[in-house]
């Protein structure tokens, strides 16, 4: 059977045959005119398949997967606190798939941004920017506050909070004065140690289940015999919001796929591993934890940092020395290794929609080192911002409002990627593009059952956010409650609007909504690594996706 024309085997992957005569199309590379690209910059493709492979692979795993597990399991107990892990999980599939089909042909730094605008409407483009850099930006505030914490267990409170902050800020900005390819290693190496603390983890669970350890005792799953589903729909949408927080937005694969050597192989490839590695990997630990921890060990909520950990309260009832240590050193890595993220993604966004005519257009300019300077300053200033904010408030209070505003920005954006991907395929119709049939053509299995799932799910997500707001599982509604859960949501819709207002945006029509700007045909050495890699046998192929090197 002729390459050209066959069907991979691998999952969610589909491929058209080679077109005798493709359009002449050039790809530009990001933003909506060639010339705007050429005057402020381009970003460079400097990140390799391996680095975005292995970056997918550990991406997101850090707190929200080794301490707030604990979280969700002492406020929904074990079933909720499955049942609203599983559900994100399933919408990370759904997600990115409709993400991945979009960016395959359009691998544009910014990326969804980009296409809300092309195919919807500016000012859902301007929401959608807003949202992403609101809610990761709030992440890396999060992630200093995490770093403060974890320091500390061994500190003891000893280095005021401000200098520990500092240095944090400075370790993750220093990063952004060197080239993108030494961002791009950081995250590689990054992502290996929380690959490493998860099997890790996982087997050190397993023989607490079996009895490992001077105090141990086997552990019978008797935890989910006790409010399995604690606190009812309360506790699952406070278990659902966690999750959300911790893993729910994976589109910084997506943006990294403006700056990727070879687009097509590597979006493909992590559409199909994350949305394996988040069930893997969150799902088998929210079963373990809820297996070593009973829901109501005052632990899970009154610890602080590591101690937190629902892992390292059971190691230490088991009486195994060591290991809270060596979660501490792996978990520092882990939250340094998100917070890059957090400055490297937003910073994109807002190049993106400078080049969109959303922003400034100075906030376009990228330096020799294909660096977009301005997004970053703006970007850090922000996170500065932020970050010492924690000085002045309570620190858990603060990233309890970090963690609603990021919550709220994910689910908004999953929403609007659903939204998005209903609307390029009617662009695809009404245009009768051949986009999908060019070599090594990408779209979604089961369309459209992956936009209706997001789209359902990000409803199931708000409706959680207002009913925690309104009815909370301590204390009866309080304006301000009701406040620091649905503020991030009231920016991302107020934005929206005020900009459809102010500028009275078009809504685009699928019969003229832009179809070529930025489309990435394949280049030739990218059709020979792929006809090389589709003539492997069907497990080699396989073998990929785990391979770490």
């Amino acid at each position: 059977m002729d390459k050209s024309k066959r069907v991979s085997g691998d999952i969610g992957e589909k491929y058209g045959g080679k077109q005798a005569n493709l359009n002449p199309i050039i790809s530009v590379g990001e933003g909506q005119v060639e010339a705007d690209v050429e005057k402020y910059g381009t970003l460079h493709r400097t990140l390799t398949p391996r680095m975005i492979h292995v970056i997918s692979l550990g991406s997101n795993v850090g707190s929200g997967l080794f301490i707030a597990t604990g979280k969700a399991l002492a406020e929904g107990g074990p079933g909720n606190m499955f049942l609203g892990y599983l559900v994100v999980c399933i919408g990370v599939w759904a997600n990115l798939q409709n993400l991945t089909e979009m960016t395959i042909a359009f691998p544009t730094s910014g990326n969804y941004i980009d296409y809300a605008d092309r195919w919807v409407d500016p000012a859902l483009a301007f929401g959608a920017g807003v949202a992403e850099w609101l809610g990761w930006t709030s992440v890396f505030a999060s992630e200093a506050t995490f770093f403060v914490i974890l320091v500390n267990y061994w500190a003891g409170g000893a280095v005021p909070d401000a200098a520990l902050l500092s240095i944090f800020l400075v370790i993750c900005l220093a990063v952004f004065f060197m080239p993108n390819k030494f961002f791009g290693w950081l995250e590689y190496f990054g992502s290996l140690v929380k690959v490493f603390l998860f099997i890790f983890i996982t087997l050190i669970s397993l023989a607490i289940i079996g009895g490992a350890g001077s105090k141990g005792y086997v552990r019978d799953g008797s935890t989910w015999t006790d409010l399995p589903f604690k606190n009812g729909f309360g506790g699952f949408a406070n278990a659902a919001l966690l999750a959300i927080w911790a893993i729910g937005d994976q589109v910084f694969i997506g943006v990294m796929g403006g700056e990727a050597e070879s687009p097509r192989y590597s979006m493909a490839h992590s559409a199909n591993l994350i949305p394996w590695r988040v069930a893997v990997f969150y799902l088998v630990s929210t079963v373990l934890v809820s297996i070593i921890v009973p829901s109501n060990d005052p632990r899970l909520l009154g610890g602080s940092g590591v101690a937190a950990s629902p892992f390292v309260i059971a190691v230490q009832d088991a009486g195994i020395k060591g290991v809270p240590d060596l979660i501490n050193i792996c978990m520092i890595i882990g939250v340094l290794a998100i917070a890059l993220e957090c400055i490297f993604l937003p910073s994109r966004i807002l190049r993106t929609m400078a080049l969109q005519k959303l922003l400034p257009a100075f906030i376009a300019k990228v330096d020799e080192r294909g660096r977009p300077r301005w997004a970053l300053t703006i970007t850090a200033l922000a996170a500065v911002l932020l970050t010492y904010m924690s000085l002045s408030a309570g620190g858990l209070e603060v990233l309890n409002w970090l963690i609603a505003i990021t919550s709220a920005s994910f689910f908004t954006n999953w929403a609007i990627i659903g939204f998005t991907s209903f609307r390029f395929r009617a662009a695809v119709k009404a245009q009768r593009s051949p986009i999908f049939d060019h070599q090594y053509g990408w779209k979604s299995n089961f369309w459209p059952l992956a936009p209706v799932l997001v789209l359902v799910i990000s409803t199931l997500l708000l409706i959680c956010i207002l009913y925690s707001s309104i009815k909370p599982l301590t204390g009866g509604f309080t304006v301000y409650n009701f406040f620091s859960y649905t503020i991030g949501l009231f920016l991302i819709i107020f934005s929206t609007i005020a900009y459809k207002v102010v500028f009275r945006t078009p809504w685009r029509d699928p019969a003229t909504a832009d179809l070529v700007t930025g489309h990435r045909a394949l280049t030739t050495d990218e059709i020979r690594q792929l006809d090389a890699y589709y003539e492997r046998p069907f497990w080699r192929r396989i073998g990929t996706y785990i391979r770490l090197w």
